[in-house]
């Protein structure tokens, strides 16, 4: 029998806890421990682990510690959740984020929303989860109610959630989550509770239904423990004797996997879920070792249990294909081999097309990594390596921590649940562009093919045929332009995030410039890739200040971010703006853009240092000189 999900099995295992956490502990410097605590965190632990981790890293006090971003989390809710706070906070640390988290009084959440004078209010959160029972939720609905009695109920129910949203954003310009509602309803009529309009399974369904509607109009992001605990089974979740002694809906047993699932969502909201499934080959896409075996004797397909279930890890790398995951292959193999089978094998779903970036050969693999990263330009920590072989899995995780590594079981037929259950690549959204990443991608490839056969960059560029359509930010980009500034690490000089209604209200404010840009070239339509926020200087109407730009990793190096400031300059200007400020503020990952103001004409501004080492900067548009870029322009639409 498989072990149960809420033991979150794709982690390894860690052998010597206790000896790993005295020697975290015995480490002075604060940035170092953490990084230490961090690795531990990266394991499979229990209930009491997780407790005993998470003292560790509160010992450290409230650090800004490079590497690791802070939130500030308000958990609200109507049942005991005092227990859930450690595993959220170190299933946050294993992705990065230290959280510092706030819970409300017990059934308090609206009186914290609005009285000024609450604790919540004193606290700031950026992120509020709302973690609500369905008991309460049905309570007033008798079994005899009809179906236009339970509409109106559940009416009033997604009325008030929307409400409290509402406040929550006013309030605090946070990022609010809802949970779904966990349905521990036992069965009234049987089978026939699905015919009943107001039998309790029935209603919590719809009402997840309902509210999941609502969240998705109003921005709102879902943690979905029903969908969970029907994967897993509700007593995986819930314990009644947990209920009745002290109201706990969610059991200790299943703390580590709900903190995973809220890490997730937080962590996605900050653009931190992978973006890359990197597949081994033998005894992974297929079963055998096409080298000794060949393209007859592996197994895969119709026919055998085996080939099956291969067959299934096929087709849901292929689902996280047209949902924008970018597919890249890493295998110890002869490559013209390898490549064969995509090819020739009659039951292969994936074909060589699909993968973004093929490496097979005999290196070491955690090189290899490396090379598949840098040619898809993004980072290591986007990636996630899927192999057989849990030599090769140690490996990679010893080599490149930041890549995840999935303790992938020996059955085949569990491949998928294993890394569907990982949740790696959570997301908060999903656009026109996310469809197109993975052809995005593979066009990349044929672009290399140009760059490897030009004889300069200019001829590279020239050769692209690039052109830019550009405008305000308007209701239509709103989706992909929130995503792409929540999502994007490098090229990202403030690191500022905003919801979709945050930026709604900036794009509409009349003194504000905001600007998108679509990248076009010869092999295709990269999509919107780039948006940036220009805001006006308090008391200096004439000086905008960027308050964001980013850009996606994936145009790189092709003149944008010059071809951007042109049109930024000329919209500024045409409002009669003077000037432009801009900061700098580095962080573990936008190295990449150190040079990005000097180098389009911004002069440092003096300043006393910052403990965060940001820089600022200012450009006179009078004195700016338009750079020369190999993008023609098919949209001009000043505001």
């Amino acid at each position: 029998m498989p072990q149960s999900p809420t033991l979150m099995d794709w982690l390894p295992t860690l052998s010597d806890f206790r000896g790993n956490l005295r020697a975290a502990l015995a480490i002075s410097d604060s940035g170092n421990r953490l990084e230490k605590l961090a690795n531990i965190a990266q394991h499979r632990l229990g209930f009491l682990e997780t407790i005993q981790l998470d003292q560790a890293v509160s010992r450290l006090g409230a650090l800004e510690i490079p590497g690791f971003s802070t939130v500030r989390l308000a958990i609200l809710a109507s049942s005991t959740v005092d227990h859930l706070v450690p595993a959220i906070r170190v299933a946050c640390l294993r992705r990065g984020l230290v959280v510092d988290v706030h819970v409300g009084a017990y059934g308090q959440h609206r009186q914290d929303l609005l009285n000024p004078a609450s604790a919540l209010h004193q606290f700031r959160p950026q992120a509020i989860l709302l973690s609500l029972t369905a008991r309460e939720a049905i309570a007033g609905v008798p079994i005899m109610a009809t179906v236009a009695e339970v509409d109106q109920a559940i009416d009033r129910q997604v009325d008030e959630l929307r409400n409290l949203w509402r406040k929550a954003r006013e309030t605090f310009k946070a990022t609010v989550v809802q949970q779904t509602f966990l349905d521990a309803a036992d069965p009234v009529f049987g089978s026939y509770d699905r015919l009943v309009p107001a039998a309790p399974s029935r209603l919590i369904a719809r009402l997840n239904d309902r509210m999941s509607q609502a969240a998705a109009s109003e921005s709102v992001l879902l943690l979905d423990v029903a969908r969970a605990s029907e994967r897993n089974g509700v007593d995986a979740w819930f314990d009644r004797g947990r209920w009745f002694q002290a109201k706990m809906e969610v059991s200790p047993p299943a703390a580590p996997l709900y903190g995973d699932l809220a890490a997730r969502v937080l962590a996605a909201q900050r653009g931190l879920s992978k973006k890359c499934l990197v597949l081994d080959l033998d005894n992974t896409l297929w079963g055998g070792v096409i080298g000794d075996d060949g393209l007859e004797g592996i197994v895969l397909g119709q026919g055998s249990a085996l080939g099956e279930a291969h067959l299934a890890f096929q087709r849901y790398a292929l689902q996280l294909k047209a949902r924008g995951i970018i597919l890249a292959v890493c295998s110890k193999n002869d490559s013209a081999t390898a490549e064969a089978v995509f090819e020739n094998h009659p039951e292969m779903v994936l074909k060589r097309t699909d993968i973004a970036a093929f490496i097979a050969n005999w290196h070491d693999k955690a090189e290899n990594l490396k090379t598949i990263a840098t040619r898809l330009n993004i980072g290591l920590d986007s990636l996630v390596f899927v192999d057989d072989n849990p030599v090769e899995r140690a490996r990679v995780r010893e080599s490149l921590p930041m890549v995840a590594v999935p303790e992938l079981p020996e059955d085949a037929a569990r491949f998928v649940p294993c890394l569907a259950d990982a949740g790696y690549f959570e997301a908060i959204s999903f656009t026109v562009e996310d469809s197109q990443r993975a052809a995005q991608y593979a066009a990349n490839a044929e672009r290399e093919d140009l760059l490897g056969s030009s004889r300069s960059v200019d001829d590279f560029l020239r050769g692209l045929e690039m052109s830019v359509s550009f405008g305000p930010i308007g209701t239509l980009d709103l989706v992909r332009a929130t995503q792409l500034i929540n999502k994007t690490n490098q090229f990202n000089p403030t690191t500022r995030r905003y919801t979709g209604d945050e930026l709604a209200a900036l794009a509409a404010a009349p003194e504000n410039v905001t600007l998108q840009f679509r990248l076009l070239d010869r092999f295709s339509d990269n999509g919107l890739v780039s948006a940036m926020i220009l805001r006006p200087d308090p008391g200096e109407p004439e000086v905008l200040e960027i308050d964001t730009w980013v850009m996606s990793c994936r145009v790189f190096g092709r003149d944008l971010e010059r071809e951007a400031m042109n049109v930024a300059v000329e919209a500024a200007s045409h409002r009669g703006v003077r000037s432009f400020r801009a900061s700098y503020v580095p962080t573990k990952k936008n190295g990449v853009i150190s040079n990005l103001y000097p180098g389009l004409g911004f002069t440092r501004m003096e300043q006393t240092v910052p403990t965060d080492g940001a820089t600022r900067w200012y450009l006179n548009l009078a004195d700016y000189e338009y750079r020369p870029t190999h993008i023609a322009r098919i949209s001009k639409q000043h505001d």
